[in-house]
C-alpha cells in the first residue's frame, strides 16, 4: 500500500550555483578511471595488466572474497595503469579509451520473462551489479542474499541535488525494463519514493511498483530516510537500494545487452562557470566537465555534504550524478567583517544566529571552511532537529565511539548510514565527523555478523 509521508525535522541548505536545465553532451574521454575505493569493503582481485585490450563490459577487477561480483570497463581501450598506493593497495585502474566504444555483448532480452538466478548472472557478468546496494551496511549488495523489498528515491534533496525528473526525461523504456530487472530480484515490493511536485511520466506511469510520496527538507530524499518510514529493517533482514540511474543503466544493460554506463552530471556550486547537465560516463575526468578550475576551488565527486573530494586530475565517483564546484575556506576571516561578529547579511545559520532566517528564499555562497574546530562531544539538541529517524544520534555515535555492539544493535546502526548522518555533521557546534564514526560502527557490525 501506497503511503504519504511528510517529513519535518531537516534542513534545506540553499546555495548558489544550480545547473542550468540544459544537456551538453561532452567529448569523448580519452582516459577514465575505475576506483574500487568508491566501493566500500572491496578488496579488488586485479584481472588486468597495463597494455591488456578491454571492451565496455570486460572485467577489471573482481571481489576477492566473492569473485562472482564483477567490476567491468566502462568503455573499450587499452589498460593504461593499476595505480596502487601504500602496501600495494590498489587505487585506481585507468584505461585508455577508443574513439568508438566497442562492447561486450550479452544479450538484450525481457527481464519480465526471465528467472531471477538469469537476471542476477546478466548483472553480475556485465559489472551491473555493484549499482545495487544493500541496508544494512551501505554495501554493494550480496547476490547470494534475498532483500525484503528494494527501495528507489525519484528525487534527490541534497543542496544543489540533480534534477531526476530532467535527468530521466525520454528515457522511459529503459527506466521501465530496469524496474522489471529489479523486481525479479525480490518476492517483496518495488518502492518508488517520489515528491509530490514531480511530473515525470517516466515515474508516475512505471508499473510493477508501489509509489510513495514524501515531501520535506532534507534528507527526505535519501532512500535511508525513506526506508525507515515505510519498511524499517531490522536485526536480520535485508534491503536492497538503486540509484534512478543506475535503474537506467540496468534497463539498457536489458534492452541493448551492452555495459551502457553512460550517465547525466549536474555541474554545480558558485565557482561552476557553466552549471549545467552534461551527458558523459563513469570514471570520466572531471575537467571535461568542470572546464577550467582554479586553485582556490575545491572539486567534489557528488554533494557538498557526502561527496569525495577530489583534484583538478580527479575522475567521477562510480555513483556520482553531480559535480560541485566551491571556494575554498583557506583564507583568514576577520572577525568583525566577515566572522561570528559581522553582522552576517550574507550567512547561512542553522541556529537563526545571522538574520538571514528571516529570508527564506535567500541562496548562499558557501567555502568549505568549518570555522572552528573539533571539541568536547556536547548533548545540544542539535542533532534531533534534522535527524528524522525514531533513533537516539548522540547515544548511537557514542555506542559506536565505546565500540558497545550491543547498544549500536539497540540504538538502531541497522537502519542507517553515514550520508544519513550529513546534516548532524555539518550543523554540529563541536566539528564531530560523524559519517565517518557510522561508517566505523557499520564495519564493526559487519565484522561482528558475518
Amino acid at each position: 500500500m501506497s503511503k504519504s509521508i511528510r517529513i519535518r525535522k531537516g534542513l534545506d541548505i540553499r546555495l548558489v550555483g544550480e545547473a542550468e536545465k540544459v544537456l551538453v553532451q561532452t567529448d569523448p574521454a580519452k582516459v577514465i578511471a575505475i576506483k574500487p575505493t568508491d566501493f566500500h569493503g572491496l578488496v579488488p582481485k586485479v584481472l588486468v595488466k597495463p597494455g591488456d585490450r578491454v571492451k565496455a563490459g570486460s572485467p577489471l577487477f573482481a571481489d576477492k572474497y566473492n569473485e562472482r561480483v564483477l567490476y567491468t570497463s566502462p568503455v573499450s581501450g587499452e589498460v593504461a595503469d593499476v595505480v596502487r598506493g601504500e602496501k600495494r593497495k590498489v587505487l585506481e585502474v585507468r584505461v585508455l579509451a577508443d574513439a568508438q566504444i566497442q562492447y561486450e555483448d550479452f544479450g538484450a532480452g525481457d527481464a519480465s520473462t526471465m528467472n531471477r538466478e538469469t537476471v542476477i548472472q546478466k548483472l553480475l557478468s556485465s559489472g551491473v551489479w555493484p549499482v545495487i546496494r544493500q541496508r544494512p551496511f551501505d554495501v554493494v549488495a550480496n547476490p547470494a542474499q534475498e532483500p525484503k523489498a528494494i527501495f528507489i528515491s525519484c528525487f534527490d534533496s541534497n543542496p544543489l541535488g540533480a534534477d531526476l525528473d530532467f535527468v530521466v526525461r525520454n528515457q522511459g523504456d529503459d527506466f521501465q525494463a530496469g524496474i522489471n530487472a529489479l523486481a525479479k530480484l525480490t518476492k517483496g515490493k518495488v518502492n518508488l519514493a517520489v515528491n509530490p511536485k514531480t511530473a515525470a511520466r517516466e515515474f508516475l506511469d512505471a508499473k510493477g511498483v508501489v509509489r510513495h510520496t514524501v515531501s520535506g527538507p532534507h534528507p527526505a530524499g535519501n532512500v535511508g530516510v525513506q526506508i525507515h518510514h515505510i519498511d524499517p529493517i531490522n536485526k536480520g533482514e535485508v534491503v536492497w537500494t538503486c540509484s534512478v540511474q543506475d535503474v537506467l543503466m540496468i534497463g539498457r544493460l536489458f534492452r541493448t545487452g551492452h555495459f551502457d554506463a553512460s550517465r547525466t552530471v549536474a555541474l554545480t556550486g558558485s565557482d561552476a562557470k557553466n552549471p549545467k547537465y552534461y551527458r558523459t560516463i563513469i570514471g570520466a575526468p572531471l575537467k571535461d566537465i568542470a572546464g577550467a578550475v582554479g586553485e582556490k576551488t575545491r572539486i567534489i565527486s557528488g554533494n557538498v555534504l557526502t561527496g569525495d573530494r577530489v583534484g583538478a586530475e580527479g575522475n567521477l565517483g562510480f555513483y556520482h550524478g553531480q559535480v560541485t564546484l566551491i571556494p575554498e575556506g583557506d583564507e583568514p576571516k576577520f572577525f568583525i567583517t566577515e566572522g561570528w561578529a559581522s553582522p552576517g547579511f550574507d550567512k547561512f545559520s542553522a541556529s537563526r544566529s545571522f538574520p538571514t532566517w528571516v529570508m527564506p528564499g535567500k541562496r548562499y555562497s558557501m567555502d568549505s571552511s568549518q570555522n572552528g574546530e573539533e571539541r568536547a562531544f556536547v548533548m545540544s539538541g542539535q542533532y534531533e532537529q534534522v535527524f528524522p529517524f525514531d533513533i537516539y544520534p548522540v547515544h548511537l555515535l557514542k555506542a559506536i565511539l565505546m565500540n558497545d555492539i550491543e547498544q549500536m544493535e539497540k540504538l538502531g546502526l541497522y537502519e542507517v548510514a553515514p550520508e544519513d548522518f550529513a546534516l548532524c555533521e555539518f550543523v554540529c557546534t563541536s566539528k564531530i565527523n560523524s559519517q565517518s564514526i557510522v561508517r566505523q560502527g557499520l564495519d564493526a557490525l559487519i565484522k561482528e555478523t558475518t
